[in-house]
Formats: C-alpha cells, sequence, structure tokens
C-alpha cells in the first residue's frame, strides 16, 4: 500500500502547486520527498533535508497535506514531515545537488547571493519609461554618496528591476572591493529572520544586515502582512541610514500602495526616491530586439519579424525576450529561416498569453457594480449574504481569470486565508451548477471584463 501511495505524491504535488502558487510551493514542497504510507494509522510521511523546513511546513501546510492527500486517498488520516541528517542523505540520493551560488572566502566579504554578471549596467537600455530608475541606480553605484537614499524601484513584473538591481551590486563592487553587500530578495530576507528567530541566532542575523555597505532588496511585496519582519526590516533600514550605508529596494507597486505595511516602514521606503519604471514603449522594445539580434549576426530576422514581435509583446521585456529566443531557437535547431510566417505560427500562444490580463482589482470593481456594492466591501469582514455572496463570486473570478495563487486572492480581500478562498471557489463552482440565475450573473460580469 506504502508503493501505491509513493506514486500519488506526484499528483498530490501537483495539485499543491496549483493552490499555493509556484513561488510558495517551489521553495518549501519541491524538495519533499515521499517517504512513507502506514496503512494501520493513515499517516503519510513525507521528508525534507532540513528540520527547520521540516517543522515550518509541519505547522504551515499540514491542514493543506492531509487535504490533499485525503482527496486522492481517504484512508489518509494525517501527514508528517520530518527532516534532519538522515533526511537530507536520502533526499541527496534523489537530487542532483546544486552548485553553490558564492564561494565563501575570508577574504571576500562580498555577498552577492543570485548575483548574474549578464545583468550590468551597459546591457540596461534606456529610454523615457525607465531613464530615471536607470540613472538614480547608476548614482547608487557610484563613490559619491548618493543624493537621494534609499532607493525604490518599483514596476510591474519582467520591467528590468532586478536587472537594475544586479547591476547596481555589480557597479559598486568594481568601485569598492573590499565593500560588504548583500542583494537578496525580501522572500529571504523573512525566512532568514524565521529561521534566526528560531535558532535563537538573532544577534548573528542583525550584525550581518547592519555590516552591510550596500544592502539590495527584491521583491518587497512578499513580505506584506508579515509584522514581525516589517519590524526588523524597519531597524534594519534606521541603523544602516543612520551610518551611511546604502539601501536600494524593488516592489511591484510605489510604497503607499502596499497594503499591510505599516505606516513607519512606508515612511522609510518613501524618504528618499521612489523611481518608477513604465510599461516599455514601442522604440524601447525594438531596441532591445536590435541589441539582442546584434550579438547574433549569423541569424537573419527581417524587418518585418521586429515589426510584429513590437507590436504584439507590449506588456513587459520578459515576455519580449521569451518570444525571441523561442523564435531564434526554433530557427537554429531545424535551419529555418525566419520570416513574418514562422513568427505568427510558432509564437500564436506567447501573443495570447501577452495579452493584458484582466486584474484582481478590476474583477471586484466589475463585481461590485454589477450588485451595486461599494468596493470597500470586497475587504471588510461583513457575512450577510447580500455581501458575502459577491464576494465569493469575486473570489471565483480572480482565481478563474488570473495566474495568482490562493494566499495572493486572499491578501487582495481583506488579508483572508488561502482556505477561505478556496471555499468560496468550491462553492461558487457548484453553485453555477444548481443557480442558473447565479450563472448567468457570472457570465454576465465575464463579459463585462472582457469588453
Amino acid at each position: 500500500m506504502s508503493s501505491d501511495a509513493a506514486t500519488l505524491w506526484p499528483r498530490v504535488a501537483e495539485g499543491l502547486r496549483r493552490d499555493l502558487g509556484a513561488r510558495t510551493f517551489d521553495h518549501w514542497l519541491k524538495p519533499v520527498r515521499f517517504a512513507d504510507f502506514c496503512t494501520l494509522s493513515g499517516v503519510v510521511t513525507l521528508e525534507t533535508a532540513s528540520r527547520f523546513s521540516a517543522n515550518w511546513i509541519n505547522e504551515r501546510f499540514g491542514e493543506r497535506l492531509a487535504l490533499a492527500w485525503r482527496h486522492h486517498l481517504p484512508a489518509v488520516r494525517s501527514v508528517t514531515v520530518r527532516g534532519g541528517a538522515a533526511a537530507a542523505e536520502r533526499a541527496a540520493a534523489l537530487t542532483t545537488p546544486e552548485l553553490p551560488v558564492i564561494a565563501d572566502a575570508p577574504t571576500a566579504p562580498v555577498v552577492l547571493a543570485g548575483f548574474d554578471r549578464r545583468l550590468t549596467f551597459e546591457r540596461f537600455v534606456v529610454a523615457r519609461s525607465n531613464i530615471l530608475a536607470a540613472n538614480a541606480a547608476r548614482r547608487m553605484a557610484m563613490a559619491e554618496a548618493p543624493q537621494f537614499n534609499p532607493l525604490y524601484l518599483c514596476s510591474g513584473t519582467g520591467q528590468g528591476k532586478t536587472h537594475l538591481l544586479q547591476a547596481i551590486a555589480q557597479d559598486y563592487a568594481a568601485t569598492y572591493p573590499g565593500a560588504a553587500i548583500i542583494l537578496m530578495s525580501a522572500e529571504k530576507f523573512m525566512l532568514e529572520f524565521v529561521s534566526a528567530m528560531r535558532g535563537g541566532d538573532m544577534m548573528a542575523f542583525k550584525a550581518r544586515l547592519r555590516a552591510a555597505d550596500l544592502l539590495l532588496l527584491d521583491d518587497l511585496q512578499f513580505v506584506i502582512g508579515k509584522n514581525s519582519t516589517q519590524e526588523e526590516l524597519l531597524h534594519t533600514i534606521d541603523d544602516l541610514m543612520c551610518s551611511g550605508k546604502r539601501l536600494v529596494v524593488t516592489a511591484d507597486r510605489p510604497p503607499a500602495m502596499l497594503d499591510g505595511v505599516e505606516a513607519r516602514l512606508l515612511s522609510r521606503l518613501s524618504g528618499g526616491l521612489v523611481a518608477d519604471i513604465e510599461a516599455p514603449e514601442d522604440g524601447l522594445r525594438e531596441r532591445i530586439i536590435r541589441q539582442r539580434l546584434a550579438a547574433m549576426p549569423m541569424i537573419e530576422v527581417p524587418d518585418a519579424v521586429v515589426a510584429w514581435l513590437v507590436k504584439h509583446f507590449t506588456r513587459n521585456i520578459r515576455e519580449l525576450e521569451g518570444a525571441l529566443n523561442k523564435l531564434l531557437a526554433y530557427a537554429a535547431l531545424t535551419g529555418t529561416p525566419i520570416d513574418l510566417t514562422l513568427a505568427e505560427d510558432r509564437l500564436a500562444e506567447n501573443v495570447r498569453s501577452a495579452r493584458p490580463r484582466i486584474t484582481i482589482d478590476e474583477i471586484q470593481r466589475a463585481v461590485c457594480a454589477h450588485y451595486r456594492l461599494d468596493k470597500s466591501e470586497m475587504s471588510s469582514k461583513r457575512r450577510v449574504r447580500a455581501i458575502a455572496r459577491p464576494r465569493q463570486v469575486a473570489m471565483y473570478l480572480a482565481k478563474e481569470l488570473t495566474p495568482r495563487s490562493y494566499p495572493e486572492i486572499g491578501r487582495r480581500f481583506g488579508g483572508r486565508d488561502h482556505s477561505t478562498v478556496i471555499h468560496a471557489v468550491r462553492t461558487v463552482e457548484a453553485l453555477r451548477v444548481a443557480d442558473s440565475e447565479l450563472d448567468a450573473e457570472i457570465a454576465a460580469i465575464r463579459r463585462s471584463l472582457n469588453s
């Protein structure tokens, strides 16, 4: 029976990845391996290399794991995750070890986790939409003290925030070879903070951050709602600013739009320079393509294809580069000349994915307009049917029409737990089958969003 349960784990894992979101799943649950299933007790045992990770998963995802397993194997009563040396040895036998990103050396205090040497200022194409952010980033990396500190870069995904963050780190390291530079995601900041707190190692954690000459935090939005982490981040910022150190932060929205962030932290983040990176204009997108093609003179891409790419991939640079990479790879691997017909054929799915997506905010506004509600009711705690049902409809549409995970949707509806969103989605799915009036209402809302 244990061997039968083992074959179910990939299916269970896929469902969890869909429900929790790829980012959360990949960080916590992707390294987990199936260990055993006891038919007498109904307990599924999973393994991961770290005891800390095992404890975190048991605490945060234990109930969700049990529900996911019972969906495929009703005999499961509970799920436990164990970690440690023995689990690490077994996991190592099943996975290919990754090379460490940094080599620690006593003479090299520079810490560049996730460092990418391709992401330099020289390779960052500057235009009207990003000139403020680009120039401010260059100033932050120069020898003289920056005029604005901290620097807060904000934009939607794929617009170049992380590129600039990496470029700052590399230029600053070249200017000050002995400088202590810490480059990490805000989520990693949170995880290291929790690990240090549980391991009784907070002093070392604080000392390492406060010793940085340049601290760069990527994707600040992922610490939203984590009060203790925000408090530590606030103290770190204060210490760095008082010491004349440099701080650069990126996020997908301006500080004022970061729901769930306390006022003192918002004040610190807004106290330097907030530089927006806007959606790339046509000229910038074309220059990026031309720059890429200049490095590949052996491949000929007609101007008509370049114009077609510029026209259809307008949302962000990452999608544009991904489409170009796919086209170039297909031509190189198959020996097919690149022309407009090939581009339209091979990139049809990319074009569909690149179309402007409906946002949760737009869904909330459409639902409130249909049911004649104030938009604030989407985040309120009121549970009367006239408000609760439209709120459930909005959650359902958010899951259907956006790529957001259950936890992300919950945060946009007043900080609700992901289980509340799952319940809302399943409730509306069932009601659409039984209630033709509600089904027609949802269809009407969807039409208004699509129009």
